[in-house]
């Protein structure tokens, strides 16, 4: 038999190697899945984060003041009839965010107060205007960033809308609706984005409404 031939049977039907180029085909797959999974528990790991900063971030607008000064949302309501109801939609809604480093409600800087803010936003902690979200320290409360690391206060509003609750002439004023949000928040992709150039996505608007309870001219 022609030994060139007999040399090409044995190769064709050799199985070295085999594995090399089994494991060569399968690993890509493999790890796309293992990555995969890893950057979506993270996205749901944001998820719930986001969820539980708005949840703390209402309920801490709800007790403390309101960005919107005080007395300009009592001025916004009705004053002709001391004592009467204030009248579910019976002025605009506020909403108070961060555009850059300058904050407003309604576009208007002079209505924002930028300490209430910081409470919501920080909890207890030194109020900053700023991005940091300082440690806490003995009993303090949490504020919102201290459930969602990476939040910045451009990614926050607080709108204050007449929900028909308090009367004219009380003492602090209406008893708004509060409703916290976030805006051009991302799922952040890691591996995927490289592996696979999956792009980050857009995260929904996470809210939190909630009724003022004791929104007062003092700190909570």
């Amino acid at each position: 038999m022609d030994p060139v031939l007999t040399m090409m049977r044995g190769f064709a039907n050799s199985e070295h190697g085999a594995a090399m180029v089994e494991m060569t085909i399968v690993a890509p797959i493999l790890f796309a899945l293992t990555l995969g999974f890893v950057d979506f528990g993270y996205a749901l790991y944001q998820w719930n984060g986001a969820t539980k900063a708005v949840q703390v971030g209402a309920r801490l607008a709800s007790i403390s003041d309101p960005v919107v000064p005080a007395a300009v949302l009592a001025a916004a309501a009705p004053t002709s009839v001391p004592g009467a109801p204030v009248a579910a939609g019976a002025y605009a809604s506020f909403v108070c965010k961060y555009t850059g480093s300058t904050g407003a409600c309604n576009g208007t800087s002079a209505n924002f107060d930028a300490n209430a803010f910081s409470r919501i936003f920080r909890g207890d902690t030194a109020v900053t205007n700023n991005d940091a979200c300082p440690a806490l320290t003995g009993t303090q409360r949490p504020g919102m960033c201290h459930f969602f690391p990476g939040l910045l206060r451009t990614d926050v509003v607080i709108t204050y809308a007449a929900t028909g609750l308090g009367y004219q002439t009380r003492l602090d004023g209406p008893v708004p609706t509060i409703t916290v949000n976030l805006q051009n928040r991302t799922f952040h992709f890691f591996f995927l984005s490289g592996l696979m150039g999956f792009a980050n996505i857009n995260m929904p608007s996470m809210l939190s409404t909630v009724t003022g309870e004791d929104m007062k001219s003092t700190s909570p």
